[in-house]
């Protein structure tokens, strides 16, 4: 999922060099929505991970 977010925040940074605005701006929005997916499921898998049992 991380490389997704990648992918579209350097499809937004290329769109915004070329001029378009429009397209910059939905790849960017996209691009921080699934990071902060990405983010979440980040958090929620440590604190729920896999423990190691006591000795």
């Amino acid at each position: 999922m991380l490389s997704w977010a990648l992918t579209f925040l350097i499809i937004a940074l290329v769109a915004a060099v070329l001029g378009f605005g429009g397209i910059a701006g939905q790849a960017t929005w996209v691009a921080h929505v699934l990071f902060v997916v990405f983010l979440v499921l980040f958090l929620v898998s440590a604190i729920t991970g896999r423990r190691m049992p006591p000795a």
